[in-house]
């Protein structure tokens, strides 16, 4: 509607959390699809066709106008309309505006494998401009933020203290300073006390104790005595009731001293207690020890594509092993000792892992004690993406922590992946593809530049680690063109660190109601990936059937009808599926295919190879085991959750990643998830023999 009555009334909450990221999820059920903000208080909640916290909070707190935070509408629930119209000081405006400075620009660019990226728009543009004009971007958006932010704040604050509730928070806020300049000069007072006190008790010098005096004084008469009796007086019989007498004062005595050693023993037990308890306040003396890998990762403000990423690339045995023995950073640091003339010594592992203790603290609640906050800046003067992997998984797999906020870790991706910057909604499958890229990339980088400066041992390494990478998801796909008119194939190899599955047809065009009832299979989607394909028309140019046909001849090129077929030349170690759940409907619109997929935790790609490249092979190397799974929560491509299952090869469990949440499941829960990405680990490898 063009006007709303209520927007005119509307008065903005001071303290509204939709300003900050990390609050973009419902309250109450925690989805970050179709997400309503309140405006008239703090509260967010998801819309009507969720779950409908958002219309029980109207109901209950008579709130009428919201936001949605994704798309930026306003809709008032008495009116029951959508709103179009701004109060008389431009709030919703305003509010706009700061919400689309959170978010980021999009670009594109390609990989070295043909697939289509976001992080570069166009070849004339360079990364170092693309960076500087996001750069320009976020410090106007930030400054105009803060400008319209701070003049907002002081005309409120300078109105608000003209009112009768303004006087009556400056009184109470007057009479809470005094009190507590007063509690500080009291406890001030009461450590200055305690300080003499101490200095006191040890400048005197020690004393003995009442009964220790009563002892000494008793037992030295006596010994006189006895040593100047002579002996025939030391065994005079003592009568019966003086005997009695005697044993009745030693009894009481005896049980006199086990009640003081007692309270002694007591109170320096629980003295001990509290001892320990001082000692231990600090979290890393008390933290106890977890499962190594159980660690979860926080959600900094729509990062759950990220989080699940890595907590599938940290679960990854031999991508794991390979990012913990090279720590980039020191070869990024010879370089630039070597650019500079001057000698550098690295640093011990040690010490290395004491600075990173010392500059990463946990928070100082009880909830927080085994978290590890990250800084805001990446670990280190070089950014690399190579080192904050590295660093990341020896928290992960260190077994001290169980949580993690990889701050460093995602300004990292910000300045070397310009494409994920901000807080919007983003693809996992993209975010893998752009930071395999990126990693690569870093590694053929610091390896080729300057190689005199470094020590062999580190191009070795770094050499190894290249090597993993390029191969532990590379794989060959054949491409058999088979001429219908001579029957002559011609094959092409060509390379893939993915397999995009599609959906069979008929899957297309099922609702939700339907998609529970039809599953389909995995082996379903590999067979229509490696089926034979016709092509349309006579619009291939055979070489047999031109081979008559001079190369310069002015006779036509001879046409004919061919299919073609793809299958797997060259298996990888680890398989990745991509399950293309996402589909164009429409110009602008791409809607997500609900139908739940049926997978297995052993698979065989036997029928999907190519039997003359595979023929040799042993049939223990067409095995693959379910290694994790990500999965995609929602119903559109922008909007969602994203969670995966890893398998925790330390602990021989499954776990579910969500986010700060880690759960232990069993392979049913994980065999009937919602898979968008599928990860399987070859069992024997094709050289090696077992895989790791």
């Amino acid at each position: 509607m063009d006007k709303c009555k209520h927007v005119g009334r509307l008065r903005l909450a001071q303290d509204h959390s939709i300003l900050n990221p990390q609050k973009w999820h419902c309250v109450d059920c925690n989805t970050t699809e179709s997400v309503w903000a309140c405006l008239s208080c703090s509260h967010v909640a998801c819309g009507r066709y969720i779950e409908e916290h958002a219309i029980k909070h109207f109901q209950e707190k008579k709130h009428p106008v919201a936001l949605e935070v994704n798309e930026l509408y306003v809709f008032c629930y008495l009116c029951d309309d959508y709103v179009l119209n701004d109060n008389a000081t431009g709030d919703l405006k305003l509010l706009r505006s700061t919400l689309s400075a959170i978010k980021s620009q999009n670009y594109e660019c390609t990989t070295r494998s043909g697939r289509t990226l976001r992080s570069m728009a166009s070849e004339d543009i360079s990364a170092g401009s693309v960076q500087e004009l996001l750069w320009d971007e976020d410090r106007m958006f930030t400054a105009l933020w803060h400008r319209r932010r701070s003049l907002m704040g002081r005309v409120f604050r300078s109105w608000f203290e003209l009112t009768a509730g303004g006087k009556r928070r400056t009184e109470e806020e007057r009479l809470r300073e005094e009190a507590e300049i007063r509690r500080t000069k009291t406890r001030e007072r009461r450590q200055e006390l305690k300080r003499r006190l101490k200095e006191e008790l040890e400048s005197t010098p020690p004393r003995k104790s009442y009964r220790l005096k009563e002892q000494s004084q008793t037992s030295t008469p006596t010994m006189k005595v006895r040593a100047v009796l002579p002996k025939t007086f030391s065994r005079i019989p003592v009568p019966p009731q003086q005997q009695a007498a005697r044993r009745k004062v030693a009894t009481a005595i005896r049980k006199r001293r086990k009640i003081c050693t007692g309270e002694k023993k007591t109170t320096t037990s629980t003295s001990l207690r509290a001892g320990k308890l001082k000692s231990g306040d600090s979290p890393i003396k008390r933290r106890p020890t977890v499962t190594p890998g159980v660690t979860g990762l926080r959600n900094l403000g729509n990062t759950c594509y990220m989080n699940s990423i890595l907590q599938v690339l940290s679960h990854l045995h031999i991508f794991r092993e390979c990012f913990l023995q090279l720590d980039l950073n020191q070869a990024l640091e010879l370089l630039a000792s070597a650019a500079n003339g001057s000698a550098h010594k690295p640093s011990s592992p040690i010490l290395k892992r004491r600075n990173l203790s010392a500059g990463l603290s946990g928070g100082a609640s009880r909830t927080r004690s085994m978290e590890l906050i990250q800084p805001k800046e990446p670990s280190s003067k070089h950014i690399s993406l190579c080192h904050e992997l590295h660093t990341l998984f020896q928290v992960m797999w260190s077994g001290k922590w169980a949580l993690v906020s990889p701050f460093a870790m995602l300004h990292s991706v910000w300045r070397l992946i310009p494409a994920f910057r901000g807080y919007a909604q983003q693809d996992a499958q993209e975010f893998l593809c752009e930071l395999l890229d990126k990693v690569q990339r870093e590694l053929e980088t610091t390896g080729t530049v300057q190689p005199a400066h470094m020590p062999a041992s580190q191009r070795k390494l770094i050499k190894q680690v290249l090597n993993v990478i390029n191969t532990i998801f590379h794989g060959q796909l054949l491409s058999q063109v088979t001429c219908l008119a001579c029957d002559n194939k011609s094959n092409t190899v060509e390379p893939f660190w993915d397999l995009s599955l599609e959906f069979p047809e008929r899957y297309h065009c099922y609702g939700k109601e339907t998609a529970s009832q039809y599953p389909c299979l995995l082996t379903e989607m590999l067979a229509k990936f490696t089926e034979t394909e016709a092509l349309e028309g006579k619009i291939y140019a055979c070489d047999q059937c031109n081979s008559k046909r001079r190369r310069f001849s002015s006779k036509p090129v001879i046409l004919t009808e061919a299919q073609k077929q793809l299958m797997v030349h060259k298996l990888p170690q680890v398989l990745r599926l991509h399950l293309k759940r996402f589909r164009w409907s429409g110009r602008n619109h791409r809607e997500k295919i609900g139908v739940h997929v049926g997978f297995d935790q052993i698979l065989n790609m036997e029928p999907y190879c190519c039997r003359d490249s595979t023929g040799t092979l042993r049939p223990d190397c067409f095995i693959y085991d379910l290694s994790a799974v990500v999965m995609h929560h929602g119903k559109g491509f922008g909007s969602g959750h994203y969670t995966s299952y890893c398998y925790n090869t330390e602990g021989g469990f499954w776990v579910h990643c969500n986010d700060s949440k880690l759960n232990i499941c069993t392979v049913e829960e994980v065999c009937k998830a919602q898979a968008y990405i599928l990860f399987y680990t070859q069992r024997v490898s094709q050289e090696k023999g077992p895989s790791l």
